[in-house]
C-alpha cells in the first residue's frame, strides 16, 4: 500500500459517522437502508459517507434492487493495517 492509498484512508476515517460505519460493517455485510437506521441523517448524506468509503477502497458495494449492500474490503483494511504496524517511534541512537 502507499502512502497515497494510506492519506486516502485516513481522510475517509477523519469523520466519525464513517468511523462508526465501518465499526458496523466489521460484523459483516449490511444493507444501506440497516446502515441509515443507525444514524440521524438523510439518504444522500448516508449516500456521500458511502462514496468516500468506497472510493478508498475500504468498503465494497453490492446493488440489490433499490438498495446497495455495503461490506468491509478486507485486503484494503488488512494492507492499511500493515502500514500502520509498520510505523514506530523510534529514539535517535537506538
Amino acid at each position: 500500500m502507499n502512502t497515497m492509498d494510506v492519506a486516502l484512508i485516513c481522510k475517509a476515517l477523519s469523520d466519525s459517522n464513517r468511523l462508526q460505519i465501518i465499526e458496523l460493517l466489521s460484523d459483516g455485510e449490511k444493507c444501506g437502508c440497516k446502515l441509515l437506521e443507525k444514524f440521524d441523517i438523510t439518504q444522500p448524506t448516508l449516500s456521500h459517507h458511502m462514496k468516500i468509503l468506497c472510493d478508498c477502497g475500504l468498503v465494497n458495494g453490492r446493488r440489490e434492487g433499490k438498495w446497495t449492500h455495503y461490506s468491509l474490503n478486507c485486503e484494503t483494511l488488512a494492507g492499511f493495517k500493515n502500514y500502520i504496524g509498520n510505523l514506530s517511534c523510534c529514539k535517535k541512537g537506538q
